[in-house]
């Protein structure tokens, strides 16, 4: 299919099927902002269970927390957020059009209009607030999560005496008051982070810097992301963070063009430094083995979720054509899909038929929560719908079910998403196959 139409149909099937709508569309949206309907919140959310589970429940040197949107104004100037080295040069034509300058091929005229650029200015990202009743406190809405594990990271140490290296993990929400948020929930102004900040001795920064590379290599191959879209691209010199002495980038070939999906960083001591010299606690960790206090260097693994979301939607993306008829489907891995089985009666109008089939999707739906019930249209509608959704499984009760056919009594029929195909099963299989499938 050419690139240039797959974003538009993936964005009018997420809309189309409950994915993510505008932001406040009925009032004309709002520029830079996305709301998850039903079955991106589940997918949303399933991505980021997967992700704790593998990045925080499954280890026993990782401590969750979730910190703060809003954060007292001097840990923005600690760190270096409220400076130049958190601003886009922004440019704007005499008509009101504002581009960032480096994203600009020509520099002197506007794309839209033609008419030329005023000089270039820095823009701040940080969206600023005031806090209490007389407005009198400045606070910004946080800009990434991971200061707000700085912070906290002599809290954690004191109230979980943990050993070197340990790492602390949030999920959250982040705001950039992007000057051209676009590409759909890829570049928006409010957000979504994973992130990870990975305490170790400055000596075995490279261990474990590799280490969390291929863990993120597992997370890809974990959420159904197509790896030959997924492209590993090291840093160089001025382009990283200034904090930062090594920098890979997880870039992915969206149809818009390859751009960052993930980031790791090697964020040496700086953050824990800064904060030490602004706020006056000493943000450090009392090494047993030498005596000494010690400022750990800090190894970030930091994924977006948005840009997972959409990273995930693009790979599982699929047209083909079954018995006869052109179809789109999404080739969800089973353990992701916000659906994971449909149960459906074959005619809604007879109630032996529902009533059984309500028996098996309560009983299916005290195993597996992700399961919806279907019997609006024809079947074949039904099928088609739930193939858009992402659903591995449909699971018919037909006639047979009920013993029309005495050796298909107690038997279902079961349709596979990807291929179309379909067998009869008894109830307790296909409960043990969609179970087994999406573990």
């Amino acid at each position: 299919m050419a690139e240039e139409n797959l974003m538009e149909k993936i964005v009018s099937l997420a809309k189309r099927r409950g994915f993510v709508f505008q932001g406040s569309e009925i009032y004309g949206g709002l520029a830079g902002t996305w709301d998850y309907g039903p079955r991106g919140v589940a997918l949303k959310n399933n991505i980021k269970n997967l992700w704790w589970q593998m990045f925080v429940d499954s280890r026993d040197d990782i401590y969750g927390v979730d910190t703060a949107i809003l954060m007292n104004e001097k840990v923005w100037e600690a760190s270096g957020h409220t400076g130049a080295g958190f601003t886009d040069p922004v440019v704007e034509c005499k008509k009101g059009h504002r581009f960032r300058a480096d994203h600009l091929e020509n520099k002197e005229e506007c794309p839209e209009c033609g008419e030329a650029f005023s000089e270039q200015k820095a823009f701040n990202l940080m969206f600023e607030t005031k806090v209490g009743a007389e407005g009198d406190t400045t606070s910004y809405l946080r800009p990434e999560t991971a200061q707000g594990i700085f912070v906290n990271f002599k809290n954690v140490v004191d109230s979980m005496n943990p050993k070197l290296p340990f790492g602390i993990a949030q999920i959250g929400k982040a705001f950039r008051n992007e000057i051209a948020p676009r590409d759909f929930i890829f570049r928006a102004r409010e957000f979504e982070q994973m992130e990870v900040e990975y305490f170790v001795k400055e000596s075995e920064w490279k261990k474990y810097f590799d280490e969390w590379k291929n863990i993120m290599i597992e997370f890809i191959q974990s959420t159904g992301i197509d790896a030959g879209k997924v492209h590993e691209v090291e840093i160089e010199g001025d382009d990283r963070a200034h904090y930062s002495k090594r920098t890979i980038d997880f870039e992915f070939a969206y149809p818009f063009g390859q751009k960052e999906l993930w980031g790791l960083a090697y964020r040496t001591n700086h953050d824990l430094v800064k904060h030490t010299e602004h706020s006056g606690e000493a943000l450090t960790y009392f090494d047993e083995e030498n005596k000494e206090h010690v400022t750990p260097h800090i190894i970030e693994p930091s994924l977006g979720i948005d840009r997972t979301v959409l990273a995930v939607l693009v790979s599982a993306y699929r047209e083909d054509e079954l018995g006869g008829e052109k179809r789109v489907y999404l080739a969800f891995k089973p353990s992701l899909a916000p659906v994971k089985a449909m149960v459906s009666p074959l005619l809604k109008n007879k109630p032996e038929l529902v009533a059984k089939a309500r028996e098996v999707y309560d009983t299916l739906k005290k195993e597996v929560p992700q399961i919806m019930w279907d019997d609006n249209g024809n079947i074949g509608k039904r099928y088609r719908r739930q193939d858009e959704i992402g659903t591995p499984f449909c699971i018919t009760i037909d006639f047979d079910t009920l013993g029309e056919v005495p050796e298909n009594k107690d038997t279902v029929t079961v349709r596979d998403r990807d291929t179309g195909e379909q067998e009869r099963l008894p109830i307790a299989e296909v409960i043990k196959k969609v179970v087994d499938a999406i573990k």
